[in-house]
């Protein structure tokens, strides 16, 4: 196991999981979400080949609508 940041709070995956994986897991719509990973955002195809690593920090973000 390792620890992440996940806006702003620690959360432990299994190592070795990549972005698109762990995104999986949460249940996230990857169609309607950004992602910050260590301060640079992540375009989706792209997800694939982000490794996570201990001490690594996402930003997930979703639209809110409204007016």
């Amino acid at each position: 196991m390792i620890t992440l940041t996940v806006n702003g709070k620690p959360r432990e995956i299994d190592e070795g999981q990549d972005l698109q994986s762990y995104l999986a897991t949460i249940d996230v719509n990857m169609r309607f979400i950004a992602v910050g990973y260590n301060g640079q955002v992540i375009r989706k195809e792209d997800f694939p080949a982000v490794k996570l690593s201990p001490g690594d920090t996402l930003e997930i973000v979703r639209p809110v609508g409204g007016g």
